[in-house]
């Protein structure tokens, strides 16, 4: 069974092949529910993403706090989320930061 996925000018589409690409970037942001690994990814950003083994663009994008470029190559903004609780970032502040 095939599917169609409109394409929305000045969006991008959120789905199982984006996300399946940023798997390993969802789960170095979704690990950051834990206390302790927060504690770690704050004492060494760039060795907690290596150590979750992201690629160059994903590593970048966290470190430059990239949150719309995040999304754009596959996180969930429900994990970015994490992250930006770290930076004491709310959604609405996300928001902000992805107008065009």
């Amino acid at each position: 069974m095939s599917s169609y996925t409109p394409e929305v000018e000045g969006t991008h589409i959120f789905d199982a092949r984006k996300s399946l690409q940023a798997r390993a970037l969802n789960k170095m942001l979704f690990s950051l529910k834990h206390p302790e690994n927060r504690e770690e990814f704050t004492a060494d950003e760039a060795a907690y993403c290596d150590k979750h083994r992201l690629n160059e663009e994903q590593k970048r994008a966290v470190l430059e706090r990239d949150w719309k470029g995040m999304t754009e190559i596959g996180a969930s903004i429900f994990y970015v989320i994490k992250l930006a609780a770290i930076d004491k970032k709310s959604m609405q502040d996300l928001g902000a930061s992805s107008r065009a």
